[in-house]
């Protein structure tokens, strides 16, 4: 059964420790789902993607989904875009809300205030970025955003960053609902037919729903990462002490 790791926001170490709890809970060749946001607000953005490509280069069972923040970060080493227009203008990867700025000083660049704003002078520092960030980011690190998936399912469970659209299948799903939706997602009760596994949420601890699972404890605000072993539709989280059954 596959273990399944929520969001790592730029922690390494957050990725060490739920790396070193799934080694001594199942072996170092265990399957495990890495259900996306990599990136932003932590320190060492880099530091999580060159150890998921390592790990996968030396292969790891490892399936590495995206993430909204990862699909933001992939979009300013596109074109260099910083919003997101789909979920509203206010969206800006640059903004300490979006957490990009700690994600380009982990690759050695400082983000200017003037690259934040709108207009001509933002705009142009925001282009100048752009290309030290090209320069600064190693190809391995592009080409491994864009070959993130953003679902895996298996005969029992849905693995997906944010989550699904309640009531269309998952094979209609809209792309943009996979890394992005909450509601109504968060506050549907009905089955989706498998187990669904996601993160992109921050609570306080993860959460057993019935019909979700939500990872994301809220590393991306200095909180310690989970990880957890998916059988069926019960999830356990993993700790230094051992198991802990997440019930509904």
């Amino acid at each position: 059964m596959p273990y399944a790791v929520g969001d790592l926001h730029g922690y390494s170490g957050q990725l060490d420790r739920v790396l070193a709890l799934i080694e001594a809970d199942g072996g170092a060749d265990a399957p495990v789902v890495f259900l996306g946001d990599y990136v932003d607000r932590g320190p060492d953005a880099r530091g999580v993607l060159e150890r998921l490509i390592a790990g996968r280069a030396a292969g790891r069972d490892w399936t590495c989904l995206l993430g909204n923040h990862d699909h933001l970060f992939l979009r300013f080493l596109q074109d260099g875009t910083t919003t997101e227009l789909a979920v509203g203008p206010d969206v800006n990867w640059l903004h300490p809300r979006g957490g990009g700025a700690t994600t380009l000083a982990s690759y050695g660049l400082d983000v200017p205030f003037e690259a934040q704003k709108t207009g001509a002078r933002g705009a142009t520092a925001r282009a100048v970025l752009h290309d030290l960030a090209l320069a600064a980011v190693p190809a391995a690190h592009r080409a491994f955003l864009e070959s993130c998936p953003r679902l895996h399912r298996t005969a029992d469970h849905v693995f997906v960053h944010a989550g699904l659209r309640p009531g269309v299948p998952v094979g209609a799903q809209d792309p943009h609902d996979l890394i992005w939706i909450r509601e109504p997602f968060l506050s549907d009760p009905r089955d989706h037919g498998a187990l669904v596994v996601h993160g992109h949420t921050p609570l306080d601890a993860a959460r057993h729903h019935g019909n979700r699972v939500n990872l994301d404890s809220g590393a991306g605000f200095g909180k310690p990462a989970t990880v957890a072993w998916i059988e069926g539709r019960r999830a356990w989280s993993l700790t230094e002490t051992g198991r802990v059954e997440l019930t509904p």
